[in-house]
């Protein structure tokens, strides 16, 4: 999440809208946002309905909901661009594999 802050402009500056989804309740994600001052969406999804959508897996064994990081392409009607579905919680793709794909979509569009 940290560098994900960092390069959060990076991502503005190519017309990407970033949500972070975790799974904690309301008022413990909405602390945590608030004190990392995360500057983009977060929404609180403890009964796994958005995490469930998207396919994310659960591993109880390794402390929760795995990582996920899918891109939506919003001018091709929400299709999924990509998505990857990690199998620790240090299998997230980095942010200039992302921003890098990122450009490739926007110079189809």
């Amino acid at each position: 999440m940290a560098q994900l802050r960092q390069d959060y402009d990076k991502f503005i500056d190519r017309q990407a809208m970033v949500i972070a989804v975790g799974p904690e309740d309301a008022k413990t994600f909405t602390d945590y946002w608030h004190n990392k001052k995360m500057p983009f969406t977060g929404i609180p999804d403890p009964e796994h309905a958005i995490a469930g959508l998207y396919g994310q897996k659960v591993n109880p064994l390794k402390f929760g909901r795995m990582p996920a990081l899918v891109v939506i392409d919003k001018n091709k009607k929400g299709k999924i661009r990509f998505a990857h579905y990690g199998d620790s919680m240090s299998d997230i793709p980095t942010d200039d594999d992302i921003l890098a794909l990122l450009d490739e979509i926007n110079k189809e569009s």
